[in-house]
């Protein structure tokens, strides 16, 4: 058992997620940075992780990472599914652990029918598939996320093996990286969400349908994913709460799902919205996803992560403090203030691991800020 310093505040207990136990309750999210080379980190991802596994939160996780080729986001994007990818990462990861004992999560995705785009600075369109660095996306039904994307080919038995079969060799591949633990992509609209949405599914299989049909095919994936990963390390889902559409995926559905998973042995949901419609309409402010997380924590007994304009320390302090969830994940706050942790923990009065090169850096009037341990060998 790890030992971590005593903290007055709630936020900076630490908690466990499985046999991972964490020093705090700051998760950083999975965050997109479309700059990887086939699929292959690249020193970017030692900048910008290594930046973040500086930052004293509880637990990184590693951006959406494709596990098939076709399942990128943008031909920009991270992937595992070969030699080349494992090997690439590996470096990444030797590099970052040699200066921190952060956990380190990664999160498996299929981005669906919304895979070949352009990056976010380039406006984020679909790249046909007749075009250079396009290709056709898949998706349950033939329905495209916009009214003028070329159409995705509806799944057929052998793409569905393909996906899982893809999930599995990528965790096993995470697990040869010593990753400590796995989070699986189900929302903002790719192709595991695009599964449970009647929105986007309009299958007439045993994949669609009913709610148990359509939680069918991400119940196989968690299941591929739990049997070729350690069973000593977690494996989490990320889900939309909402599609914030009418007649979506709504909050009752993702219960529903979340009481399954559980029952299943997952180890922790991480509660998000949107993503799967352009007709979401998202009522954006502070917290505004926390009482999605709420509902499904009062509904079940595993780890709740909430996430979601959380950039206020008070504020990420009152989800935990209170119960709405036992985590809290910052994505963009932690882009635009990487030492968000620390300037929480000094004002919540709670500690956080902090490098030997930075101890000087410790303000005179927090004198127990910092806490140093002997880096792991």
């Amino acid at each position: 058992m790890k030992e971590f310093p005593m903290s007055s505040s709630r936020l900076f207990t630490p908690f466990s997620i499985g046999q991972l136990e964490l020093a705090n309750r700051i998760v950083i999210a999975p965050m997109c940075q479309y700059s990887a080379d086939a699929g292959s980190a690249t020193d970017w991802h030692v900048i910008h992780l290594g930046n973040l596994a500086l930052s004293g939160a509880g637990l990184l996780t590693i951006e959406a990472t494709a596990v098939v080729p076709e399942g990128r986001i943008s031909p920009a994007d991270l992937g595992l599914w070969s030699d080349e990818n494992e090997q690439a990462l590996g470096k990444v990861l030797r590099s970052i652990r040699r200066w921190s004992r952060m956990p380190i999560a990664i999160q498996l995705a299929h981005a669906g029918r919304k895979a070949s785009t352009r990056v976010p600075w380039e406006g984020g369109k679909q790249i046909p598939p007749d075009e250079p660095d396009g290709w056709r996306t898949v998706a349950p039904s033939p329905i495209p996320f916009a009214d003028d994307e070329v159409p995705p080919l509806a799944l057929d038995a052998e793409g569905l093996a393909r996906v899982r079969d893809g999930f599995a060799s990528a965790a096993v591949r995470a697990a040869r990286l010593g990753l400590d633990a796995v989070q699986i992509h189900a929302a903002h609209g790719y192709l595991l969400h695009e599964f449970l949405s009647p929105l986007s599914n309009r299958r007439d299989d045993e994949y669609g349908g009913s709610l148990e049909n359509r939680m069918r095919f991400p119940l196989e994936i968690y299941d591929a994913v739990r049997a070729a990963f350690p069973t000593e390390r977690p494996v989490t889902m990320r889900v939309s709460g909402t599609d914030w559409a009418e007649d979506g995926w709504d909050i009752d559905q993702t219960i529903a799902f979340a009481k399954v998973l559980e029952a299943r042995g997952c180890d922790a949901i991480h509660v998000s919205s949107g993503g799967l419609t352009p007709a979401q309409r998202i009522p954006v402010g502070p917290s505004y996803q926390v009482p999605l997380a709420r509902a499904v924590k009062a509904a079940t007994h595993m780890p709740v992560v909430a996430v979601g304009l959380i950039t206020n320390f008070e504020q990420a302090e009152a989800i935990v403090a209170t119960g709405d969830a036992d985590l809290v994940a910052l994505a963009r706050g932690i882009l635009y203030d990487p030492r968000w942790p620390w300037h929480a923990a000094a004002e919540l009065g709670g500690h956080v691991d902090a490098p030997n090169q930075y101890l000087r850096s410790q303000p005179s009037r927090y004198r127990d800020l910092f806490t140093t341990r002997p880096m792991a060998s």
